[in-house]
C-alpha cells in the first residue's frame, strides 16, 4: 500500500489482462473505454499483435516480466501500479476484467451509484454470462455456474468493480496465487470490516470457447487447486475460507471410489455398488434444481477437483511451486 497516494473522486479506471485473446480483446478493451475514464492493459506474452491492437484503441499497455512466474493476481496488480502513474494518483473505482471478457451497456453507472451510495462496500459485480452457450455442453455449464445469488456476497469472481481504498488497505491480490485469488482478496476484505455485494445487473459477457472433456477436466483440477490454497491460507475459524468445498471434493473424488475399489478388490464385488452413491447425489441434486445435466458434471467434477487438491498438497510437503493450470 502506498499512503501518499491520492484518490480522485468519482473516477473509474479498468485493468484489463489478457494473452492471445485476438478479437476478444478487442471487444473487452472497447467497451471499457466507452465506459471509464482510464484503460490498463496488462499482456503477459502475447504473440498474436494483442500489444499494439491495444495501442491503437487508446489503452496503455504493461508488458508483465515474464521472467516471474506469471499469476492473474500479479498481473492486476502491475495494472493498478500502472495506473498509480505519473502523478501518484488512483481512481475512487477500479473495475478489473479478463481479456476474454466484455462490459455489458451501462454497468459502470450501476455499479459506481451502488459503491457511491454505500460505503462499507468494497466490490460490487452483477452477472456474468457466456458469450456462446450454444457452441457447447461445457460452455453451458460454466453459463449456469456465473448465476450467482443476488444480495451479499463472500466472494467476487475477475469481473469486478472495486473502491481503490478497500483495495490498497488489503495490499491487492496477492501474487503467489495460480488461481483463486479473487475469493482470497475478498476474505482480507471482509475480515477488515468491508462488503462485497453481488448486484442484479448485466455486468459482462465472457467467451470460455471450451469444446472439449479435457479442457472441463483441467478447470475444474484448477479449481481444487484454488480450493487447497485458500483452505491453506484461511482456512482456520471462524473464516474456515473452502474448507468445506476441499473436504466435499475429497469425499467424493477420492474416498468413495477409493472405498469402492479396495472393497471390491479385498473384500467382495459387491462394494462396487457403494458407488450408486454418486447416482443417489445426482438424483438429490437434480430434484433440487429441476435438471439434470449441471448435477451431473458438478458431481463428476469431484475427481478433478480431488486432483487439484492432491497435487497442490503433494507439491507443497516437496517445496515445489506449480505454474499455472490452463484450459485454453
Amino acid at each position: 500500500m502506498n499512503d501518499t497516494t491520492t484518490i480522485e473522486p468519482g473516477a473509474v479506471g479498468a485493468v484489463a489482462i489478457g494473452r492471445n485473446e485476438g478479437a476478444r480483446l478487442i471487444r473487452c478493451l472497447e467497451t471499457l473505454m466507452q465506459q471509464t475514464d482510464r484503460v490498463i492493459y496488462v499482456d503477459s506474452g502475447s504473440t498474436d499483435g494483442s500489444r499494439n491492437v491495444a495501442r491503437r484503441l487508446g489503452a496503455e499497455v504493461i508488458e508483465l516480466d515474464m521472467d516471474h512466474p506469471f499469476t492473474a493476481a500479479r498481473a492486476r496488480n502491475a495494472g493498478v501500479n500502472a495506473m498509480r502513474k505519473p502523478q501518484n494518483v488512483l481512481p475512487e473505482f477500479i473495475q478489473f476484467v479478463d481479456g476474454d471478457c466484455e462490459l455489458r451497456d451501462g454497468w459502470i453507472g450501476i455499479g459506481r451509484a451502488w459503491l457511491e451510495a454505500h460505503s462499507d462496500v468494497a466490490v460490487a459485480c452483477g452477472r456474468r454470462r457466456e458469450r456462446h452457450p450454444e457452441n457447447s455442453l461445457y460452455n453451458r455449464l460454466i453459463d449456469l455456474e456465473w448465476d450467482t445469488p443476488v444480495g451479499r456476497a463472500r466472494s467476487c469472481g475477475g469481473d469486478a468493480l472495486m473502491r481503490t481504498e478497500a483495495f490498497q488497505a488489503v495490499d491487492g491480490f496477492d501474487p503467489r496465487l495460480i488461481a483463486g485469488e479473487e475469493p482470497e482478496l475478498c476474505v482480507r476484505l471482509r475480515a477488515a470490516g468491508w462488503t462485497i455485494w453481488r448486484l442484479d445487473a448485466e455486468m459482462t459477457w465472457h467467451d470460455a470457447g471450451l469444446t472439449r472433456l479435457g479442457q472441463w477436466w483441467a478447470r475444474a483440477r484448477r479449481a481444487g487447486h484454488a480450493f487447497a490454497e485458500g483452505a491453506a491460507l484461511h482456512g482456520r475459524p471462524p473464516e474456515r475460507h473452502n474448507v468445506t468445498q476441499v473436504r466435499r471434493s475429497l469425499a467424493w473424488g477420492v474416498a468413495l471410489p477409493l472405498a469402492a475399489l479396495l472393497g471390491a478388490a479385498l473384500i467382495h464385488p459387491a462394494f462396487l455398488l457403494v458407488l450408486l452413491t454418486w447416482l443417489l447425489q445426482v438424483i438429490r441434486l437434480a430434484w433440487r434444481t429441476g435438471g439434470w445435466v449441471q448435477p451431473l458434471f458438478l458431481t463428476l467434477a469431484k475427481m478433478p477437483e480431488a486432483q487439484g487438491i492432491t497435487e497442490y498438497h503433494l507439491r507443497r510437503l516437496l517445496r515445489r511451486r506449480r505454474g499455472l493450470i490452463e484450459y485454453k
